[in-house]
């Protein structure tokens, strides 16, 4: 995961500073990290420690975020983006689970999919870079109910 010091160095080579705003929308994100926030839910959170922060400035945090390979946005058709800290020693994005009846998100950390990729190589020549598997269901709790 990305240290403090990482993303300052990246926000500088990039020209950004680690503004207050900034600093603040970070911690939330590092402390939610295996969470998938939406900005709606980042802004309430830095709004507790920051309260003069306004939505347009999370947004536009997320976004740099995003730019310089930060966080990663993931949409699990639940009507808004959600955002979670990238992992940089990744090299494919993890795979989600998501529960249509209570729509809770769990990852899947390992990856399947390397098979199919040699296999789309060798048939069609084609160079898998990343892939995202979205996988749909019911969670325990909710099959069990």
């Amino acid at each position: 995961m990305f240290l403090y010091e990482d993303i300052k160095a990246e926000l500088k080579k990039k020209g950004y500073k680690l503004t207050p705003q900034r600093r603040n929308t970070l911690n939330v994100i590092l402390e939610h990290e295996r969470e998938h926030l939406s900005i709606e839910e980042i802004y309430d959170l830095v709004k507790e420690d920051c309260p003069e922060i306004g939505l347009a400035t999370v947004y536009r945090t997320i976004q740099l975020f995003e730019d310089i390979g930060l966080v990663n946005k993931h949409n699990f058709d639940d009507g808004c983006n959600r955002y979670e800290l990238a992992d940089p020693k990744q090299d494919h994005n993890h795979h989600h689970l998501i529960c249509l009846s209570c729509g809770e998100v769990s990852e899947m950390d390992d990856d399947l999919l390397e098979e199919l990729e040699q296999e789309v190589k060798r048939k069609k020549g084609f160079e898998v870079t990343n892939h995202t598997l979205k996988l749909f269901g019911y969670c325990k709790k909710c099959k069990d109910k």
